[in-house]
C-alpha cells in the first residue's frame, strides 16, 4: 500500500530529497476541490482599492474596488504568473511580487489608477519604489482610474470613512 503512493520506494526517497531543497513557505490555504488548494498573496508595496469600495466621478459613485479586482483577474487569466516571495507576511498572508508575462502586476495596477503605492513597504527595494511612484504620477497626470474623480485612500476606507456618494 505504501509503495503505491511512493512512500516506500526509491522514487519516494528521491522526491523527499527534492522536497527538502524546494522553496518552502507557510500560509493559510483553502481547498477549492479535492486536489486543488489556494493561497492568497498580498502584493508588495501596493494598496489596491477594496472590492466593495466606491469612488466618485462625474457626481456619481462607481465601483473602483470591483474595477481593481477585475483588472487583476484579467491580468492573471490565461497568463504565466511568477511569484517572488518576500520574508514578510501581512494580514496572515504571504507577501510577494507578481510578474505576469514579464510585467509587474503591482505597477500595472497603479498605472491603471486602481491601486496606490505603499512606499513604506518598499524601503529595501528603491528601484521598485521609484517605478511605482512614477506609475502613480503618470496615472494622476493622465486622470486615469480613480484619478478622474474623488477617492479615499483604501486604508481610510477600511477604517470606515466613506465618500459623500456612499452615504
Amino acid at each position: 500500500m505504501l509503495a503505491s503512493c511512493g512512500a516506500a520506494d526509491s522514487r519516494g526517497a528521491a522526491r523527499g530529497d527534492a522536497d527538502q531543497r524546494a522553496p518552502r513557505f507557510e500560509a493559510e490555504a483553502r481547498a477549492l476541490d479535492g486536489d486543488t488548494v489556494s493561497v492568497d498573496f498580498r502584493l508588495l508595496g501596493v494598496d489596491a482599492f477594496e472590492r466593495k469600495q466606491l469612488c466618485q466621478r462625474d457626481g456619481a459613485c462607481w465601483a473602483c474596488g470591483k474595477a481593481a479586482q477585475d483588472l487583476a483577474a484579467r491580468q492573471v487569466r490565461n497568463a504565466s504568473a511568477a511569484f517572488t516571495l518576500t520574508p514578510d507576511e501581512t494580514y496572515g498572508r504571504p507577501v510577494a511580487t507578481v510578474t505576469v508575462d514579464g510585467k509587474d502586476l503591482g505597477e500595472s495596477m497603479i498605472r491603471a489608477g486602481l491601486a496606490i503605492p505603499a512606499l513604506k513597504y518598499l524601503r529595501h527595494d528603491p528601484e521598485r519604489a521609484s517605478s511605482y511612484a512614477a506609475a502613480y504620477d503618470a496615472a494622476e497626470r493622465g486622470h486615469v482610474g480613480v484619478h478622474a474623480g474623488t477617492w479615499l485612500d483604501p486604508a481610510k476606507w477600511r477604517r470606515g470613512e466613506r465618500l459623500e456618494c456612499e452615504r
